[in-house]
């Protein structure tokens, strides 16, 4: 009995460690030595809002700077309405926080930029009629989300707990948050259980440090100190620290 669960220890550490090792050599070794010398201009993922006068939301993640992005993404979420000329891009950063700035920064980026020369990709996106209707509950989450002045790198909260906050709020965005979302586990209304972002399922969280969630978007997650490892059956994938989701759809 002892040798059994030697041995599934064991596997454990290998499914959280090998990948981290594997990210930091990859993502960390050809990382930017200096954030003023990375990449923030447009990645030419939004629609352009002069060729496209229907509304859109979209979600985006990309790794996160310096050291972090071996383990985390950060991301923000982007909005239109009919017939603007502009996009609303909203996120939660630290920088300032501590002298006294808001976490919940507006239109500090370009509004599909590289994060640090980290091109981000988008999550989720909705565009008509359906994003017109999401947008109004969106701004709403955005006015309740409970830590407006506050920033923490881990557990939470930080970009990610922002982000799955609104997914929570405003569950028809149907968000499945990113497995390296680093702090999307931290729940803001302090209890230990909630729904996934996505809305399909259900979770259980210690302060985003341990916990377990269980959705049809999501799959299995077992968050061991902010690391995801879980398996997707659906997707027919894994979910590894440092690397992320792996599968064949």
């Amino acid at each position: 009995m002892r040798l059994r669960r030697m041995v599934w220890l064991g596997g454990l550490l290998v499914l959280v460690l090998a990948p981290l090792l594997w990210s930091a050599g990859v993502v960390h070794g050809g990382a930017v030595r200096h954030w003023s010398l990375a990449r923030w201009d447009s990645a030419g993922l939004a629609p352009d809002p002069a060729t496209t006068p229907e509304p859109v939301v979209q979600v985006y993640a990309a790794r996160a700077w310096g050291w972090k992005g071996i383990l985390a993404v950060h991301s923000w979420i982007v909005m239109k309405r009919a017939g603007a000329a502009a996009y609303e891009r909203y996120e939660v950063v630290g920088w300032g926080v501590g002298r006294g700035a808001p976490a919940i920064r507006k239109d500090m980026r370009a509004v599909d930029g590289y994060w640090a020369g980290n091109r981000p990709r988008v999550v989720v996106e909705h565009r008509g009629p359906e994003a017109e209707a999401l947008i109004d509950r969106i701004e709403e989450a955005i006015a309740r989300y409970p830590y407006p002045d506050q920033y923490r790198t881990w557990p939470g909260p930080n970009s990610n707990t922002f982000i799955a906050h609104i997914g929570r709020e405003v569950p028809e965005l149907g968000l499945e948050m990113p497995p390296l979302a680093v702090g999307k586990d931290y729940l803001t209304d302090g209890s230990l259980l909630a729904r996934t972002p996505s809305g399909s399922g259900f979770q259980l969280s210690l302060l985003g440090l341990l916990g377990l969630s269980i959705g049809r978007a999501e799959g299995l997650e077992i968050n061991l100190f902010g690391l995801i490892v879980g398996i997707d059956p659906l997707g027919l994938a894994l979910k590894l620290p440092g690397i992320g989701r792996i599968g064949l759809i």
